[in-house]
């Protein structure tokens, strides 16, 4: 038969036992830092890669929309330089001639020394595609719309490969985000929602085992070089003269297309002015 006092020993003993293994691992609050410090730097570099491809997609779709404009800019700029010169022949205005029309001029044989490459006006598109890994088709806008931006940030935020350290699967996962990645710069929402199937459907990652303190703190010391690479990086897209233009607009970035081309089109209108005038005196 079990005594009372025997009965409240054996209870404070259980108590004892379960408080010893409550007790938290001295690593535990490294490890907690760590977890803070990755899903930190995955949010960051989330920042980063958004910002970055708004600045793509900005200079890609500048070009593509505004490039024939300042191409007849250039070209009403020599017409007008020309039509100077033969009024007035003087050399300064002969020579300004010149060099605004060799601005715009083709450079010679380039399209048949470089087989179809590029010409004097630069890279085919289809050719800059293959250097660079981007689409030929141009994006349709600067800035993927809000569905496409909420599952971009989930699936980097689920499948990051700074979450795991197995080599193997640190492989699987960038594999995966390079994917993500160029379907966001597309601005696909279809093929965002299929990757995000595809990756609910594949392996769960492991669980990480505890890891020993050297370890955590190593591993604390890498993702602080990544943050500060990762500042760099944003530092050179901010100071770029894309992302001066885009401050213009932060709300709207493709509406300051619309402003420009306004612009630009109001600047033509005023050139092809200047040059009748010259071309009239020249008839007169």
């Amino acid at each position: 038969m079990t005594t009372p006092e025997a009965e409240q020993g054996g209870v404070a003993g259980a108590d004892r036992a379960t408080s010893e293994s409550a007790a938290p691992r001295p690593e535990e609050r490294l490890e907690r830092a760590v977890r803070a410090a990755e899903q930190a730097l995955i949010e960051y570099e989330i920042a980063v890669e958004t910002f970055r491809v708004e600045i793509e997609n900005f200079s890609r779709l500048h070009h593509q929309r505004l490039g024939p404009l300042y191409a007849r800019l250039d070209e009403l700029d020599a017409l007008i330089a020309e039509a100077r010169a033969a009024r007035t022949g003087d050399p300064e205005d002969l020579r300004a001639a010149q060099e605004a029309r060799a601005r715009v001029a083709p450079i010679p044989g380039v399209e048949e020394l470089l087989h179809g490459w590029m010409d004097g006006d630069g890279l085919f598109p289809e050719a800059a595609a293959m250097l660079t890994g981007q689409a030929v088709r141009p994006p349709q806008r600067v800035r993927p719309s809000e569905e496409a931006r909420g599952l971009y940030r989930e699936l980097v935020r689920k499948a990051h490969p700074d979450l795991v350290q197995e080599d193997g699967e640190r492989k699987r996962r960038e594999e995966f985000l390079t994917r993500v990645n160029a379907a966001y710069a597309r601005g696909d929402e279809k093929e965002l929602r299929e990757l995000a199937e595809e990756w609910a459907a594949g392996p769960l990652p492991a669980e990480q085992a505890p890891s020993r303190a050297e370890e955590l703190y190593e591993r604390l010391e890498w993702l602080a070089r990544r943050k500060e690479m990762l500042t760099l990086v944003a530092k050179e897209l901010e100071d770029g003269a894309i992302a001066g233009m885009l401050r213009l607009a932060p709300d709207d970035p493709d509406s300051l297309l619309d402003e420009i081309a306004v612009q630009l089109r109001t600047d033509l209108a005023e050139r092809e002015s200047q040059l009748a005038v010259l071309q009239g005196d020249a008839d007169a």
